[in-house]
């Protein structure tokens, strides 16, 4: 199964957990935890893929919340009992090609 999917299955079950970090920057930039779900569990994608993150392997997902706003969502690997948000947040167009590739100085 698809690294993906294996994060999507936890979250449709609520197998997760925010950090501090995360939970904290959803009530900064106004993303509420419904938003934050439907990014995952809808037409998202992994962008980006840190096997070797100093916290545990995780990865950074595209997702799309309901009203159209990207969302980017850091999340460890699904292979732990729960998945862990490492961060949420909108991306900013000025630093991203279609929110899904940095762009190059």
């Amino acid at each position: 199964m698809e690294l993906i999917e294996c994060i999507r299955d936890k979250i449709r079950v609520r197998l997760y957990e925010l950090s501090k970090h995360a939970l904290d920057q959803t009530v900064v930039r106004g993303i509420s935890i419904a938003e934050m779900e439907h990014a995952i569990l809808n037409h998202s994608e992994v962008i980006e893929d840190y096997p070797d993150d100093k916290y545990g392997p995780s990865c950074l997902i595209l997702g799309y919340t309901s009203r159209g706003r990207p969302l980017h969502v850091q999340c460890s690997y699904a292979s732990r009992p729960l998945v862990k948000i490492v961060t949420v947040y909108e991306p900013d167009a000025s630093l991203w090609v279609d929110f899904r590739d940095r762009k190059r100085d």
